[in-house]
């Protein structure tokens, strides 16, 4: 089977053609992971959504080491434990389309290396055609899995259909609570609440009216953490809703608000869901 350069890590059928067998493709080589089932022929390597126009290219380590030091302007730090919860840099980069109907990510470390992808999952047909034909995606239901270097999903978030506010509920993957990500305000500078068992253990504060950079604080209003939008390039900007996060944590975490804290930075871009685009 034919692969492309530009196929999004995940579990693809066995390119030797072993029937009923997945096996695990990590963005630039297929790994000695499998497990049993199938896929849909359109999820196939360089298949992807018939309706979309995906251009985005192969991950560039270099580019990506730029975003996080030129762009974002953190200096390289001692490296973690190689996982979406041990390095205290996560790089979060929007799989550009010119057409979008299903939300997708891919997470690096601050070298560029591959930590995980984030995919939206259980989208009708029904709610595609509505995303083709409208502009009303931010209004939707969202339900996005993040999952390991190896695929394996690590947590759900699901942010119900809104009107005016989000809320994400962050859920493991065994289907246990978190807690939940609540937007506190709809003018001026947008701030989240972390939520858990009815408490309030943190906070997401953005620091511009456009929402491009927050700080997380903890439940001492302690900065314990940062996102930092970075540039996409001008013809990203221009023609793709495709956005790029970095991640910055500052001291190691324990959960829940290490998972609050890693799902927020995948949490801002579909939470708010901004439909202007612009260079500013």
């Amino acid at each position: 089977m034919t692969t492309h350069p530009n196929t999004p890590a995940g579990w693809y059928a066995d390119p030797q053609g072993t029937p009923n067998l997945l096996r695990y493709w990590d963005g630039s080589q297929w790994t000695e992971h499998t497990n049993p089932g199938q896929v849909p022929q359109q999820a196939q390597p360089g298949g992807g959504n018939a309706w979309e126009l995906n251009v985005s290219g192969a991950p560039d380590p270099s580019k990506i080491q730029r975003q996080v030091q030129q762009q974002a302007g953190i200096a390289p730090t001692g490296f973690g434990g190689g996982t979406l919860f041990t390095e205290p840099i996560l790089v979060v980069n929007q799989k550009a389309k010119l057409i979008e109907l299903v939300n997708e990510y891919s997470v690096f470390d601050q070298s560029g290396r591959t930590l995980g992808s984030v995919v939206e999952v259980g989208q009708s047909t029904a709610k595609k055609v509505l995303r083709f034909v409208s502009s009303v995606d931010q209004f939707l239901t969202h339900k996005l899995e993040v999952r390991d270097a190896q695929g394996q999903p690590q947590l759900v978030l699901t942010r119900p259909a809104k009107f005016i506010k989000s809320k994400v509920l962050v859920h493991r993957a065994n289907g246990e609570p978190l807690g939940e990500i609540v937007q506190q305000n709809a003018i001026g500078k947008i701030n989240f609440a972390f939520m858990y068992n009815g408490q309030k253990i943190g906070a997401i504060k953005a620091e511009n009216w456009r929402a491009w950079n927050f700080a997380i604080v903890d439940h001492t209003e302690t900065e314990i953490a940062r996102i930092t939008k970075t540039w996409e390039g001008l013809a990203k900007t221009m023609f793709t809703t495709a956005d790029n996060y970095v991640l910055q944590i500052h001291r190691p975490l324990a959960d829940p608000l290490l998972s609050m804290v890693v799902a927020s930075a995948l949490t801002v871009d579909t939470a708010l869901k901004q439909d202007s685009r612009g260079l500013g």
